[in-house]
């Protein structure tokens, strides 16, 4: 059996599923015909029962790459990116939502950027060729809203520092620990911890439609407040000089 012509796995890409049956497919297609970079595909789900996990074991091409169910060791989709992301190896990891199958191409062009010195890339909405199309007005507003005043009064390196789809090294995932556990954290934590630690970051321009399958798993109210933690948290590095020696080291 074939996995990357027996390449040494440079990237590993962290999807988290709840029934994504019906997307799932699109995307490791999406994947297979356009990322160069030897990966492995780990989806992280809630639950045995997941529509996702039969869809994978039909999956014509699953042999193309490894493609490896990972259990949730929390709930909800923040946790099973950082049950991924704890599970995680290679030098490069991407987080990426399973109905985006529209991406892919851009990929290596990531892995470039971070092959560069970058320990943060991020897939990003707001720069010329990015976009986010069909989301409800007042969703995004508040995204809009939240990601220009970071980068221009909390001064974050980098535009779109919510956006779930994300390139990390292994080197900043190994010197912090994630705190996150609502909504889509993980994101937003892991651009305002690399700032703090002075690390280089990067963006690149990158699509997002709302879903065309399933029902989206956002929710504006609960997840305000965990958002809003390390919101501040970029605004006190950048006013306050917080230094890294304020931060929980990695374990």
């Amino acid at each position: 059996m074939t996995k990357n012509d027996d390449r040494i796995i440079e990237l590993e890409i962290v999807v988290p599923v709840y029934n994504e049956g019906k997307n799932i497919i699109s995307l490791l297609e999406d994947v297979r015909r356009h990322v160069e970079t030897p990966y492995r595909v780990m989806i992280c789900y809630d639950f045995d029962e997941d529509d996702t996990l039969s869809a994978i074991e039909e999956y014509e091409h699953k042999d193309h790459a490894e493609i490896v169910p990972v259990k949730n060791t929390g709930r909800g989709p923040n946790m099973a990116v950082v049950t991924g992301l704890r599970h995680s190896t290679a030098p490069f990891v991407l987080t990426h939502m399973a109905d985006d199958d529209f991406n892919a191409d851009i990929i290596d062009k990531m892995i470039d950027r971070a092959k560069a010195g970058a320990s943060v890339v991020a897939g990003s909405r707001f720069l010329p060729g990015g976009c986010m199309d069909g989301c409800v007005w007042y969703k995004k507003m508040l995204t809009v809203t939240a990601n220009i005043s970071m980068f221009v009064f909390g001064r974050a390196p980098i535009r779109d520092a919510t956006n779930g789809f994300k390139l990390f090294t292994r080197e900043l995932l190994d010197r912090v620990e994630l705190e996150s556990t609502e909504g889509f954290t993980y994101a937003i934590e892991l651009v305002a911890k690399a700032h703090r630690l002075g690390l280089r970051l990067d963006e690149i321009p990158a699509k997002w439609y709302e879903r065309r399958e399933g029902e989206s798993r956002f929710q504006i109210i609960p997840w305000i407040k965990p958002y809003l933690r390390w919101y501040f948290f970029t605004f006190a590095t950048t006013w306050l000089r917080r230094g890294p020696e304020t931060m929980k080291p990695g374990k």
